[in-house]
């Protein structure tokens, strides 16, 4: 990516991660205080930029760590002027188990994310045993884990994990979040390819 094609500093969503090791302020990222949700993996943006439009009463903070997806989300994020968004570029299971203070996450979102469809690699999958424990560190109470997939195989695994967990409950997706679409699940969705929701309630101290 050419360095023009950036924004200057200060003109910019993405904070750059200047530690391995201290936790990101990310309530410190916003002008204003508010109910604050994390995207991990957000792809080609699509959802989020819908939802940060749509809710503006929310501070959202989205990760991808492929630097051409998050440059273009940066662009449109600034064009659209949506100050509860920010962008983190990283590798979301680092983040999740280093880099994130506890308990101030109201929900998260983890939608289509990589199947590692090949049975050796399904220990690379975000969605498995130790993701309860660290987004339950991460939420506060009564906050919502929400989770999407095209792959059925791990939707069930996804079903699994939650349902093996300890201090969640599930709930329903609302319609209103079933509503915001992303470019890819239209694909999919137009093929026949169903999309399949979940949510989990974070219960419990």
């Amino acid at each position: 990516m050419s360095r023009k094609k950036l924004l200057p500093p200060g003109e910019t969503l993405l904070h750059p991660i200047t530690s391995a090791v201290e936790p990101i302020d990310l309530a410190g990222l916003f002008p204003v205080k508010q109910p604050l949700e994390l995207e991990l993996g957000c792809g080609d943006g699509s959802f989020t930029l819908q939802y940060a439009l749509a809710n503006p009463g929310r501070n959202i903070v989205a990760l991808e760590r492929l630097l051409g997806r998050i440059t273009k989300l940066d662009r449109k994020g600034h064009r659209a002027g949506l100050k509860n968004l920010r962008l983190v570029r990283a590798e979301a299971a680092y983040v999740l188990e280093y880099l994130l203070p506890p308990g101030l996450l109201d929900a998260i979102h983890v939608y289509f994310p990589d199947p590692w469809p090949k049975k050796r690699h399904h220990k690379n999958r975000l969605i498995s045993e130790p993701f309860p424990p660290l987004a339950k560190r991460l939420l506060r109470k009564c906050g919502i884990v929400y989770l999407r997939t095209d792959n059925i195989e791990y939707f069930e695994q996804m079903l699994e994990v939650f349902g093996d967990a300890n201090g969640f409950e599930a709930v329903e997706t609302p319609e209103s979040l079933k509503a915001l679409v992303t470019d890819f699940e239209q694909e999919f969705n137009s093929q026949g390819i169903p999309t399949n929701y979940a949510a989990y309630r974070s219960v419990g101290e």
